[in-house]
């Protein structure tokens, strides 16, 4: 039995995976995110999970969330229901591509692979201005770029445990124009199918800890709502500001344990 599968059993990791999961859930409705860049890294740094097994489980805990998260969104008519199909049939496809890769890359560059996604993700979040006004037109171009940012938002979906909320939310701001509620809820949406996918490979590799995602999953649903709604109540400008801090701290923590694997393999 390894170290994370003996942490994962006993009472100091259910503690965690509860407040992992609170504080996903909270991070997944404000954000329109799923969890996974919070997820991830504290499994990884405080439970000491591998790489591909903290990605894997956070993808399926994704699942739960990201529906609690939609209904909250939709109460509100806060999604863009044929968007977020186009989005998602791209990042199926791409999820089955990124689980697939996920076997064959090395722990260090995986974790260094995670540290660049994040450093994108924060630079995005000042460039984005979010407006609370703007409107989604769906067109055949900007559908076509909607097809091709799923597939690219799978494949990091499958590599490292995210529904791509981090990716999408900022690109339909930015680049489709589209207001930063309806882009959070349209995301949440997009991630649904595209956490299944990838789950369903994930467990033919045995990246998954079902207990984990189930306790992570169920935890962040008590807090998707709050979070939701809070998002409402926060200026655009200063929530992109928070979250860009927080992904600050966890890069650097990746980058540490990416340098420390790095030295043991040498």
């Amino acid at each position: 039995m390894t170290d994370a599968e003996t942490l994962s059993r006993g009472p100091r990791a259910y503690t965690a995976f509860i407040g992992i999961g609170l504080i996903a859930g909270l991070l997944s409705g404000l954000f329109g995110v799923g969890g996974g860049t919070v997820i991830v890294p504290l499994l990884v740094l405080f439970l000491h999970f591998n790489q591909r097994l903290g990605a894997g489980t956070s993808l399926a805990a994704i699942v739960p969330t990201a529906t609690v998260g939609v209904v909250s969104y939709a109460i509100n008519g806060s999604v863009a229901w044929i968007p977020a199909l186009i989005l998602a049939a791209g990042s199926v496809v791409g999820a089955q591509i990124g689980t697939r890769l996920l076997p064959k890359i090395s722990q260090t560059v995986l974790r260094w692979f995670f540290v660049g996604f994040l450093v994108i993700v924060i630079v995005s979040l000042f460039l984005v201005v979010p407006s609370r006004d703007a409107e989604f037109e769906l067109q055949l171009l900007n559908g076509l770029a909607l097809l091709v940012v799923g597939v690219g938002t799978g494949i990091l979906a499958g590599l490292i445990g995210v529904g791509g909320g981090v990716i999408v939310v900022p690109v339909l701001m930015l680049a489709f124009g589209t207001s930063d509620l309806v882009a959070k809820g349209t995301s949440l949406l997009m991630m649904i199918p595209t956490a299944i996918s990838g789950t369903i490979g994930n467990l033919r590799n045995r990246n998954v800890d079902l207990l984990a995602a189930a306790i992570v999953g169920i935890s962040a649903c008590t807090t998707t709502a709050l979070g939701a709604w809070l998002a409402t109540l926060i200026d655009p400008v200063v929530g992109n500001m928070l979250f860009a801090a927080y992904l600050v701290v966890i890069a650097v923590q990746m980058a540490m344990k990416a340098i420390k694997g790095r030295k043991k393999k040498d």
